[in-house]
């Protein structure tokens, strides 16, 4: 995720204060992955240089001055010109999980034990992700519905490549 375009987009709405942008991307994107106060200044500094925000005002109080940060129409278009363009899907040609088969295969070891610890793994953490699925609201069913996809597609995997292992093992190992 573009932490950059989403400050952004945060900011389209109505001016705020680094802290109130933290709080607001934590809320909506950062569940799993909050943002550090110095990730939060750092983009804001980018984004003041690059003439896509601006300081709407400066307040005194007890420590340094709190700066107000509001978009400009530089960053406007900036953000619109974001969201009209797709991602770029990930075909995840180059898995680590890949990698560490083959790699297992490789170097003698259990390539089946391998993928069934990942299968636990994938396992737990769809659990952990249906318990907040269901205690969310729409935005964490959303987000979780995402997540949880791309997991059992993984699991999918995880299963096809035990079923071939005798096959990749005997590949690999030419």
């Amino acid at each position: 995720m573009s932490i950059g375009q989403t400050i952004l987009g945060l900011l389209e709405a109505s001016p705020r204060h680094g802290y109130d942008l933290k709080r607001a991307y934590d809320e909506r994107f950062g569940h799993a992955r909050p943002l550090h106060f110095g990730q939060v200044y750092a983009t804001l500094s980018r984004l003041l240089r690059n003439g896509l925000v601006e300081v709407d005002s400066v307040e005194a109080g007890e420590g340094p001055e709190r700066k107000r940060y509001a978009i400009t129409e530089a960053g406007v278009t900036d953000v619109r010109r974001w969201l009209s363009q797709p991602e770029k899907p990930e075909p995840y040609l180059h898995s680590t999980l890949y990698a560490k088969v083959v790699l297992a295969l490789l170097t003698g070891r259990s390539a089946a034990d391998l993928l069934d610890t990942q299968r636990t793994e994938h396992l737990r953490l769809m659990r952990e992700l249906t318990r907040r699925k269901t205690d969310g609201d729409l935005t964490d069913q959303l987000i979780c519905d995402h997540a949880l996809f791309h997991l059992e597609a993984d699991l999918r995997w995880l299963e096809l490549t035990a079923a071939r292992l005798d096959e990749l093992t005997a590949t690999v190992r030419r």
